[in-house]
Protein backbone atom coordinates (compact mmCIF):
# COMPACT_ATOMS: atom_id res chain seq x y z
CA UNK A 1 0.00 0.00 0.00
CA UNK A 2 1.07 3.58 -0.63
CA UNK A 3 0.62 5.67 2.51
CA UNK A 4 -0.80 9.19 2.41
CA UNK A 5 1.99 11.76 2.34
CA UNK A 6 2.51 14.25 5.12
CA UNK A 7 3.40 17.55 3.43
CA UNK A 8 6.01 20.11 4.26
CA UNK A 9 4.23 21.78 7.18
CA UNK A 10 5.55 19.06 9.45
CA UNK A 11 8.89 19.88 10.93
CA UNK A 12 11.87 17.59 10.77
CA UNK A 13 11.62 17.04 14.51
CA UNK A 14 7.98 15.98 14.14
CA UNK A 15 8.90 13.55 11.39
CA UNK A 16 11.61 11.97 13.54
CA UNK A 17 9.58 11.85 16.73
CA UNK A 18 6.28 10.62 15.33
CA UNK A 19 7.67 7.52 13.66
CA UNK A 20 7.08 3.95 14.73
CA UNK A 21 9.33 1.26 16.18
CA UNK A 22 8.97 -2.38 15.23
CA UNK A 23 10.48 -5.41 16.93
CA UNK A 24 10.81 -9.04 15.87
CA UNK A 25 12.14 -11.74 18.20
CA UNK A 26 12.37 -15.41 17.28
CA UNK A 27 13.95 -18.19 19.30
CA UNK A 28 14.35 -21.44 17.38
CA UNK A 29 15.68 -24.91 18.07
CA UNK A 30 16.66 -26.86 14.96
CA UNK A 31 17.79 -30.49 14.86
CA UNK A 32 19.19 -31.96 11.63
CA UNK A 33 19.86 -35.64 10.92
CA UNK A 34 21.79 -35.77 7.66
CA UNK A 35 22.30 -39.15 6.03
CA UNK A 36 25.41 -38.10 4.14
CA UNK A 37 28.45 -40.12 5.29
CA UNK A 38 30.73 -38.39 7.80
CA UNK A 39 28.25 -35.71 8.85
CA UNK A 40 27.17 -35.59 12.49
CA UNK A 41 23.73 -34.46 13.63
CA UNK A 42 23.29 -30.73 14.21
CA UNK A 43 21.58 -29.00 17.11
CA UNK A 44 21.16 -25.25 16.87
CA UNK A 45 19.62 -22.90 19.45
CA UNK A 46 19.45 -19.43 17.95
CA UNK A 47 17.76 -16.11 18.64
CA UNK A 48 16.94 -13.50 16.01
CA UNK A 49 16.39 -9.91 17.13
CA UNK A 50 15.39 -7.24 14.62
CA UNK A 51 14.66 -3.69 15.78
CA UNK A 52 13.48 -1.08 13.31
CA UNK A 53 12.34 2.55 13.26
CA UNK A 54 10.23 4.12 10.52
CA UNK A 55 10.15 7.92 10.60
CA UNK A 56 7.23 10.12 9.68
CA UNK A 57 7.35 12.17 6.48
CA UNK A 58 9.19 15.44 5.97
CA UNK A 59 8.52 17.02 2.57
CA UNK A 60 7.34 13.55 1.47
CA UNK A 61 10.63 11.97 2.55
CA UNK A 62 11.05 9.30 5.20
CA UNK A 63 13.70 6.93 6.50
CA UNK A 64 13.57 3.33 7.68
CA UNK A 65 16.40 1.78 9.71
CA UNK A 66 16.50 -1.81 10.98
CA UNK A 67 19.24 -3.53 12.97
CA UNK A 68 19.41 -7.31 13.04
CA UNK A 69 21.26 -9.59 15.48
CA UNK A 70 21.54 -13.39 15.46
CA UNK A 71 22.93 -15.21 18.51
CA UNK A 72 23.75 -18.87 19.04
CA UNK A 73 22.65 -19.87 22.52
CA UNK A 74 25.06 -22.43 23.93
CA UNK A 75 27.49 -24.64 22.04
CA UNK A 76 27.55 -24.28 18.25
CA UNK A 77 27.21 -27.92 17.25
CA UNK A 78 26.18 -27.05 13.70
CA UNK A 79 27.75 -25.85 10.45
CA UNK A 80 26.47 -22.30 9.95
CA UNK A 81 27.61 -22.14 6.32
CA UNK A 82 31.25 -21.21 6.84
CA UNK A 83 31.48 -18.48 9.48
CA UNK A 84 31.87 -20.61 12.62
CA UNK A 85 34.38 -23.08 11.15
CA UNK A 86 32.34 -26.18 12.10
CA UNK A 87 32.49 -28.61 9.17
CA UNK A 88 31.72 -32.05 10.65
CA UNK A 89 28.10 -31.30 11.60
CA UNK A 90 25.02 -30.85 9.46
CA UNK A 91 24.20 -27.47 7.95
CA UNK A 92 22.07 -24.87 9.74
CA UNK A 93 22.60 -21.52 8.01
CA UNK A 94 21.99 -19.23 10.99
CA UNK A 95 25.38 -17.54 11.53
CA UNK A 96 25.98 -15.23 14.47
CA UNK A 97 26.36 -11.56 13.71
CA UNK A 98 25.00 -8.05 14.02
CA UNK A 99 24.36 -5.98 10.93
CA UNK A 100 22.21 -3.30 9.36
CA UNK A 101 19.49 -5.31 7.65
CA UNK A 102 17.66 -2.27 6.24
CA UNK A 103 18.56 1.40 5.86
CA UNK A 104 16.67 3.26 3.18
CA UNK A 105 15.22 6.60 2.13
CA UNK A 106 11.69 6.73 0.68
CA UNK A 107 9.89 9.42 -1.30
CA UNK A 108 6.07 9.57 -1.56
CA UNK A 109 5.55 12.91 -3.31
CA UNK A 110 4.25 11.40 -6.56
CA UNK A 111 0.62 10.22 -6.86
CA UNK A 112 0.19 6.58 -5.75
CA UNK A 113 3.92 5.99 -6.02
CA UNK A 114 6.68 5.09 -3.58
CA UNK A 115 10.37 5.42 -4.43
CA UNK A 116 12.85 3.77 -2.11
CA UNK A 117 16.65 3.73 -2.26
CA UNK A 118 19.13 1.95 0.00
CA UNK A 119 19.18 -1.35 1.84
CA UNK A 120 15.73 -2.91 1.90
CA UNK A 121 13.83 -6.16 1.83
CA UNK A 122 12.17 -7.01 -1.48
CA UNK A 123 9.62 -9.81 -1.64
CA UNK A 124 7.51 -10.67 -4.66
CA UNK A 125 4.27 -12.54 -3.84
CA UNK A 126 2.89 -13.39 -0.44
CA UNK A 127 5.15 -14.90 2.21
CA UNK A 128 6.68 -17.39 2.23
CA UNK A 129 6.07 -18.26 -1.44
CA UNK A 130 8.72 -15.96 -2.88
CA UNK A 131 9.60 -18.12 -5.89
CA UNK A 132 11.96 -15.61 -7.57
CA UNK A 133 12.65 -12.73 -5.17
CA UNK A 134 12.34 -12.82 -1.39
CA UNK A 135 13.85 -12.13 2.01
CA UNK A 136 14.36 -15.83 2.95
CA UNK A 137 12.35 -15.23 6.10
CA UNK A 138 12.70 -18.83 7.30
CA UNK A 139 16.35 -18.33 8.19
CA UNK A 140 17.35 -16.14 11.12
CA UNK A 141 19.53 -13.75 9.08
CA UNK A 142 17.11 -12.39 6.48
CA UNK A 143 18.15 -11.49 2.97
CA UNK A 144 18.07 -7.82 1.96
CA UNK A 145 18.91 -5.83 -1.16
CA UNK A 146 20.93 -2.69 -1.81
CA UNK A 147 18.64 -1.26 -4.43
CA UNK A 148 16.54 1.49 -5.95
CA UNK A 149 12.87 0.48 -6.14
CA UNK A 150 9.76 2.17 -7.51
CA UNK A 151 6.23 0.91 -6.88
CA UNK A 152 3.34 2.53 -8.77
CA UNK A 153 -0.40 1.94 -8.30
CA UNK A 154 -1.72 4.60 -10.71
CA UNK A 155 -3.41 2.18 -13.12
CA UNK A 156 -6.68 0.77 -11.76
CA UNK A 157 -6.34 -2.84 -10.59
CA UNK A 158 -2.62 -2.80 -11.43
CA UNK A 159 0.69 -2.65 -9.59
CA UNK A 160 3.96 -1.88 -11.38
CA UNK A 161 7.16 -2.76 -9.54
CA UNK A 162 10.73 -2.12 -10.71
CA UNK A 163 14.00 -2.46 -8.81
CA UNK A 164 17.63 -1.95 -9.77
CA UNK A 165 19.85 -4.03 -7.45
CA UNK A 166 23.59 -3.57 -7.02
CA UNK A 167 24.16 -5.90 -4.06
CA UNK A 168 22.39 -8.70 -2.19
CA UNK A 169 23.10 -9.23 1.52
CA UNK A 170 22.68 -12.97 1.85
CA UNK A 171 21.61 -15.25 4.69
CA UNK A 172 25.25 -16.28 5.21
CA UNK A 173 26.05 -13.01 7.00
CA UNK A 174 28.65 -10.30 6.56
CA UNK A 175 31.42 -12.27 8.32
CA UNK A 176 31.38 -15.37 6.11
CA UNK A 177 34.91 -15.87 4.75
CA UNK A 178 33.97 -18.18 1.87
CA UNK A 179 33.93 -16.60 -1.61
CA UNK A 180 30.54 -15.68 -3.03
CA UNK A 181 28.53 -16.14 0.16
CA UNK A 182 28.27 -13.00 2.30
CA UNK A 183 27.31 -10.68 -0.57
CA UNK A 184 26.23 -10.92 -4.20
CA UNK A 185 27.56 -7.82 -5.98
CA UNK A 186 25.48 -7.43 -9.11
CA UNK A 187 24.00 -5.20 -11.77
CA UNK A 188 20.46 -6.54 -11.92
CA UNK A 189 16.93 -5.49 -12.84
CA UNK A 190 13.72 -6.85 -11.31
CA UNK A 191 10.48 -6.01 -13.14
CA UNK A 192 7.03 -7.20 -12.13
CA UNK A 193 3.50 -6.18 -13.11
CA UNK A 194 0.31 -7.39 -11.48
CA UNK A 195 -3.29 -6.99 -12.66
CA UNK A 196 -6.32 -7.94 -10.53
CA UNK A 197 -9.14 -6.75 -12.82
CA UNK A 198 -9.83 -10.12 -14.46
CA UNK A 199 -12.76 -12.28 -13.46
CA UNK A 200 -10.51 -15.35 -13.54
CA UNK A 201 -8.08 -13.94 -11.00
CA UNK A 202 -4.75 -12.17 -10.70
CA UNK A 203 -2.41 -11.97 -13.68
CA UNK A 204 1.30 -11.45 -13.12
CA UNK A 205 4.07 -10.78 -15.63
CA UNK A 206 7.74 -10.57 -14.70
CA UNK A 207 11.26 -10.21 -16.05
CA UNK A 208 14.39 -10.78 -13.97
CA UNK A 209 17.74 -9.77 -15.47
CA UNK A 210 20.38 -11.02 -13.04
CA UNK A 211 24.00 -10.04 -13.64
CA UNK A 212 26.27 -11.35 -10.87
CA UNK A 213 29.69 -9.70 -10.67
CA UNK A 214 31.41 -12.39 -8.60
CA UNK A 215 33.00 -15.22 -10.58
CA UNK A 216 31.74 -17.81 -8.10
CA UNK A 217 28.13 -16.71 -8.68
CA UNK A 218 28.47 -15.87 -12.36
CA UNK A 219 26.70 -19.07 -13.44
CA UNK A 220 23.48 -17.67 -11.93
CA UNK A 221 23.51 -14.67 -14.30
CA UNK A 222 20.27 -15.28 -16.19
CA UNK A 223 17.40 -13.55 -17.97
CA UNK A 224 14.02 -14.92 -16.92
CA UNK A 225 10.60 -13.92 -18.18
CA UNK A 226 7.26 -15.40 -17.25
CA UNK A 227 3.50 -15.21 -16.73
CA UNK A 228 1.32 -16.44 -13.87
CA UNK A 229 -2.45 -16.57 -13.37
CA UNK A 230 -4.01 -17.45 -10.04
CA UNK A 231 -7.54 -17.17 -8.75
CA UNK A 232 -10.52 -18.76 -7.10
CA UNK A 233 -14.18 -19.43 -7.83
CA UNK A 234 -17.01 -20.19 -5.45
CA UNK A 235 -18.49 -23.66 -5.83
CA UNK A 236 -21.02 -23.52 -2.99
CA UNK A 237 -21.59 -21.03 -0.15
CA UNK A 238 -18.92 -22.89 1.84
CA UNK A 239 -16.63 -24.34 -0.85
CA UNK A 240 -14.11 -22.54 -3.06
CA UNK A 241 -12.10 -23.77 -6.03
CA UNK A 242 -8.52 -22.41 -6.19
CA UNK A 243 -6.11 -22.64 -9.10
CA UNK A 244 -2.82 -21.33 -10.47
CA UNK A 245 -0.85 -21.73 -13.66
CA UNK A 246 2.59 -20.37 -14.52
CA UNK A 247 5.23 -20.53 -17.24
CA UNK A 248 8.68 -18.96 -17.45
CA UNK A 249 11.71 -19.21 -19.72
CA UNK A 250 15.31 -18.72 -18.60
CA UNK A 251 18.46 -18.14 -20.63
CA UNK A 252 22.06 -17.18 -19.93
CA UNK A 253 22.72 -13.47 -19.47
CA UNK A 254 25.63 -11.03 -19.14
CA UNK A 255 28.95 -12.84 -18.47
CA UNK A 256 27.48 -16.29 -17.91
CA UNK A 257 29.56 -18.67 -20.02
CA UNK A 258 26.98 -21.48 -19.88
CA UNK A 259 24.46 -22.03 -22.65
CA UNK A 260 21.18 -21.93 -20.71
CA UNK A 261 17.82 -22.52 -22.41
CA UNK A 262 15.35 -23.97 -19.90
CA UNK A 263 11.74 -23.57 -18.83
CA UNK A 264 9.69 -23.47 -15.65
CA UNK A 265 6.06 -24.42 -15.38
CA UNK A 266 3.55 -24.96 -12.63
CA UNK A 267 -0.06 -26.02 -12.30
CA UNK A 268 -2.13 -26.11 -9.09
CA UNK A 269 -5.73 -26.89 -8.27
CA UNK A 270 -7.40 -27.13 -4.90
CA UNK A 271 -10.59 -26.90 -2.90
CA UNK A 272 -11.10 -25.11 0.41
CA UNK A 273 -14.14 -25.62 2.60
CA UNK A 274 -15.44 -23.46 5.43
CA UNK A 275 -16.52 -25.82 8.19
CA UNK A 276 -17.80 -23.19 10.58
CA UNK A 277 -17.59 -23.02 14.36
CA UNK A 278 -14.13 -23.84 15.80
CA UNK A 279 -13.15 -26.06 12.84
CA UNK A 280 -12.82 -23.10 10.54
CA UNK A 281 -11.41 -24.24 7.18
CA UNK A 282 -9.88 -27.24 5.47
CA UNK A 283 -8.08 -27.01 2.12
CA UNK A 284 -6.63 -29.68 -0.16
CA UNK A 285 -4.31 -28.67 -2.99
CA UNK A 286 -2.52 -30.68 -5.70
CA UNK A 287 0.32 -29.15 -7.69
CA UNK A 288 2.94 -30.01 -10.27
CA UNK A 289 6.06 -27.84 -10.60
CA UNK A 290 8.93 -28.36 -13.04
CA UNK A 291 12.33 -26.68 -13.16
CA UNK A 292 14.01 -28.01 -16.28
CA UNK A 293 17.60 -29.24 -16.44
CA UNK A 294 19.65 -30.42 -19.41
CA UNK A 295 21.71 -33.02 -17.56
CA UNK A 296 24.80 -30.81 -17.26
CA UNK A 297 25.35 -27.65 -15.23
CA UNK A 298 22.43 -25.80 -16.82
CA UNK A 299 19.15 -25.93 -14.93
CA UNK A 300 16.41 -23.44 -14.09
CA UNK A 301 17.59 -21.54 -11.00
CA UNK A 302 16.01 -19.04 -8.60
CA UNK A 303 19.02 -17.74 -6.62
CA UNK A 304 17.17 -14.79 -5.01
CA UNK A 305 14.03 -16.65 -3.95
CA UNK A 306 12.87 -18.01 -0.60
CA UNK A 307 13.59 -21.53 -1.84
CA UNK A 308 12.89 -23.21 1.51
CA UNK A 309 9.18 -22.98 0.60
CA UNK A 310 9.59 -25.19 -2.49
CA UNK A 311 10.57 -28.83 -3.17
CA UNK A 312 10.38 -29.69 0.52
CA UNK A 313 11.42 -28.02 3.75
CA UNK A 314 14.41 -30.35 4.17
CA UNK A 315 16.16 -28.07 1.63
CA UNK A 316 17.72 -30.75 -0.55
CA UNK A 317 16.81 -28.72 -3.65
CA UNK A 318 17.71 -25.13 -2.77
CA UNK A 319 19.90 -25.18 -5.88
CA UNK A 320 18.29 -27.03 -8.78
CA UNK A 321 20.32 -30.13 -9.75
CA UNK A 322 21.67 -30.36 -13.29
CA UNK A 323 18.94 -32.83 -14.21
CA UNK A 324 16.20 -30.44 -13.09
CA UNK A 325 13.26 -31.22 -10.80
CA UNK A 326 9.74 -32.50 -11.32
CA UNK A 327 7.74 -32.04 -8.11
CA UNK A 328 4.27 -33.55 -7.73
CA UNK A 329 2.94 -32.37 -4.37
CA UNK A 330 -0.21 -32.59 -2.27
CA UNK A 331 -0.94 -30.04 0.48
CA UNK A 332 -3.48 -30.29 3.27
CA UNK A 333 -4.23 -27.23 5.41
CA UNK A 334 -6.49 -27.19 8.44
CA UNK A 335 -7.43 -24.19 10.56
CA UNK A 336 -9.07 -25.14 13.84
CA UNK A 337 -9.36 -23.82 17.40
CA UNK A 338 -7.06 -20.90 16.60
CA UNK A 339 -4.24 -23.12 15.28
CA UNK A 340 -3.05 -23.84 11.74
CA UNK A 341 -1.88 -27.27 10.59
CA UNK A 342 -0.19 -27.91 7.25
CA UNK A 343 0.98 -31.24 5.83
CA UNK A 344 2.73 -31.62 2.47
CA UNK A 345 3.85 -34.65 0.46
CA UNK A 346 6.37 -34.29 -2.38
CA UNK A 347 7.18 -36.88 -5.06
CA UNK A 348 10.47 -35.66 -6.53
CA UNK A 349 11.90 -36.79 -9.87
CA UNK A 350 14.52 -35.66 -12.36
CA UNK A 351 13.31 -33.71 -15.38
CA UNK A 352 16.20 -35.10 -17.43
CA UNK A 353 15.90 -38.90 -17.87
CA UNK A 354 13.00 -39.09 -15.40
CA UNK A 355 14.65 -41.06 -12.59
CA UNK A 356 13.54 -40.79 -8.95
CA UNK A 357 15.20 -38.45 -6.46
CA UNK A 358 12.97 -39.51 -3.58
CA UNK A 359 9.97 -38.26 -1.65
CA UNK A 360 9.39 -35.98 1.32
CA UNK A 361 6.85 -35.45 4.09
CA UNK A 362 6.53 -32.03 5.74
CA UNK A 363 4.27 -31.08 8.63
CA UNK A 364 3.90 -27.90 10.70
CA UNK A 365 1.64 -26.67 13.47
CA UNK A 366 1.43 -23.03 14.55
CA UNK A 367 -0.74 -21.13 16.99
CA UNK A 368 -0.85 -17.42 17.89
CA UNK A 369 -0.76 -16.80 21.63
CA UNK A 370 -2.07 -13.25 21.57
CA UNK A 371 -0.27 -9.91 21.97
CA UNK A 372 2.10 -10.64 19.10
CA UNK A 373 3.30 -14.10 20.19
CA UNK A 374 3.32 -17.22 18.01
CA UNK A 375 4.52 -20.75 18.80
CA UNK A 376 5.22 -23.46 16.26
CA UNK A 377 6.72 -26.88 15.61
CA UNK A 378 7.55 -28.46 12.27
CA UNK A 379 9.19 -31.55 10.81
CA UNK A 380 10.58 -32.50 7.40
CA UNK A 381 11.77 -35.91 6.24
CA UNK A 382 13.34 -36.46 2.83
CA UNK A 383 13.79 -40.10 1.88
CA UNK A 384 16.16 -40.50 -1.04
CA UNK A 385 15.74 -43.12 -3.74
CA UNK A 386 18.97 -45.09 -3.95
CA UNK A 387 18.71 -45.95 -7.63
CA UNK A 388 22.02 -46.12 -9.46
CA UNK A 389 21.50 -42.92 -11.47
CA UNK A 390 20.62 -40.83 -8.43
CA UNK A 391 23.58 -42.18 -6.45
CA UNK A 392 25.99 -41.59 -9.32
CA UNK A 393 24.87 -38.09 -10.24
CA UNK A 394 23.72 -36.55 -6.97
CA UNK A 395 25.76 -37.93 -4.09
CA UNK A 396 28.00 -34.85 -4.05
CA UNK A 397 25.06 -32.45 -3.68
CA UNK A 398 23.05 -34.56 -1.23
CA UNK A 399 19.94 -35.53 -3.18
CA UNK A 400 20.98 -39.22 -2.95
CA UNK A 401 20.90 -39.23 0.88
CA UNK A 402 18.11 -39.05 3.46
CA UNK A 403 17.65 -35.89 5.52
CA UNK A 404 15.39 -35.09 8.48
CA UNK A 405 14.86 -31.77 10.24
CA UNK A 406 12.89 -30.82 13.34
CA UNK A 407 12.10 -27.30 14.52
CA UNK A 408 10.48 -25.70 17.53
CA UNK A 409 10.15 -21.92 17.75
CA UNK A 410 8.60 -19.04 19.63
CA UNK A 411 8.38 -15.57 18.12
CA UNK A 412 7.14 -12.14 19.07
CA UNK A 413 6.52 -9.08 16.94
CA UNK A 414 4.98 -5.66 17.16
Amino acid sequence: MVSSPCHGESSLIDALSTGQFDLFLRYRFEHVDDGEPGIEDANANTLRTALGYNTGSFYDLGVYLQLEDVRALGRESFNDGGANGVTDHALVVDPEGTEINQANLRYEGLPRTVLRVGRQEIAHREAPLHRFVGNVLWRQNWQSFDAFRILNLSIPYAALDYAYVWNVNTIFGEDNPLPGRSDFPMDSHLLRAEYTGLALGKLEAYTYLLDFDDRVSERFSTATGGLRLEGDQGLTPNATLTYAGEFAHQRDYAENSNDIDVNYYLGEVGVSYNLGWQLQTVALNVGYEVLEGDGGVDAFQTPLGTNHAFQGWADRFLITPGDGVEDLYVTLKLSAFGAALIAVYHDLNADNEGYDYGHEWDIALERPLGRGFLVGVSYAHYEADRNATNVLRNSADGQAFDLSKTWAYLQFRF
